[in-house]
């Protein structure tokens, strides 16, 4: 019997994260059936990103623009159930961790989050994870009878291939029935930057750029890259930077194309959440620092005389 999967398309600015079409593309590289499922109400551009990227049926559960773990879970259950899904599959995030370990309770399925790969073992999901702060990975092996649940870390699978086509919306209710609980407004970010679990340039600065105004030399080789800013603890704690730009154990966990660590000593909270980036460059003034232990590139040398005529060569080439 062959199996299905359904897939958390899960919103972002009135769009789809792109980080979500990986999954989709992994199924059709697969040969692996699949659904995908939304939370309402979808938005124009929602639809059309997923026309773009070959989605051909969508669940669309409720119409609640407020996050509700209750009343989602419920609806999510109810699908599965109703559809008899082998896997189900989402890109990891603090919403999607939430929503699927709640649904793998009433399912009686197992989840895997924060995976790095995946592949098929005969019939069964076999993905990887990190363990030790990112020291090791181990494969995952699922012995539930119910639905095997798998989360991926953006950025690590094949990346979706753009394509055109047609997306048969399906509306379901949700079981919003829900006592002694009250969504509350979400706190939207800045719509124009781009998510950091979702960029595949990032500059990242720490105690060494000694002032917060200092992160303006990082938000304009940003710019130059067309990537997102993000941020060591040290600096969060110290008021430096907003705690959506912290990468780290504690922070947000990145692997884009690109990681550029500037005055970033590199403890092992922060090798946690970066230490999947394809290329690493370290920026710091301290050769001894541990971050060019795990550095592709390293730069000894004063961070404010690099950084500067590094973004004013790459505007030169770029």
């Amino acid at each position: 019997m062959s199996k299905k999967a359904i897939i958390y398309l899960e919103p972002s600015h009135n769009t789809i994260k792109k980080s979500c079409f990986e999954l989709v593309q992994w199924c059709k590289d697969n040969s692996v059936d699949f659904d995908c499922f939304a939370f309402g109400p979808i938005e124009d551009d929602a639809k059309k990103a997923c026309e773009s990227f070959g989605v051909n049926k969508l669940f669309v559960l409720g119409n609640e623009k407020k996050y509700n773990p209750l009343s989602f879970a419920n609806g999510l259950t109810s699908l599965v159930k109703e559809e008899g899904y082998n896997f189900i599959l989402g890109s990891f995030s603090v919403q999607s961790i939430d929503l699927f370990a709640r649904v793998s309770a009433q399912v009686d399925g197992a989840l895997a989050s924060d995976c790095v790969d995946l592949k098929l073992n005969g019939e069964n999901l076999k993905p990887t994870k990190p363990l030790y702060a990112g020291k090791c990975t181990c494969d995952v092996e699922f012995t539930t009878n119910g639905p095997q649940m798998v989360l991926m870390r953006p950025n690590q699978i094949k990346s979706a291939e753009e394509t055109t086509g047609n997306v048969e919306l399906v509306n379901k209710d949700l079981n919003s029935d829900v006592k002694n609980f009250k969504a509350l407004d979400p706190i939207q970010g800045d719509g124009n930057k781009i998510d950091l679990t979702e960029a595949q340039v990032i500059v990242s600065g720490g105690r060494g750029l000694k002032e917060a105004k200092n992160f303006s030399l990082l938000e304009d080789l940003a710019a130059v890259l067309k990537g997102s800013v993000g941020a060591s603890r040290a600096v969060v704690d110290d008021g430096w930077a907003a705690h959506d730009m912290q990468v780290g154990q504690t922070g947000k966990t990145v692997a884009p194309s690109l990681y550029i660590a500037c005055g970033i000593s590199g403890a092992v909270q922060h090798l946690a959440g970066m230490s999947s980036s394809k290329v690493i460059v370290a920026i710091n003034n301290d050769a001894d620092a541990p971050i060019f232990k795990k550095a592709t590139y390293g730069v000894v040398g004063d961070l404010f005389e690099v950084v500067p005529k590094l973004t004013e060569k790459l505007k030169s080439v770029l």
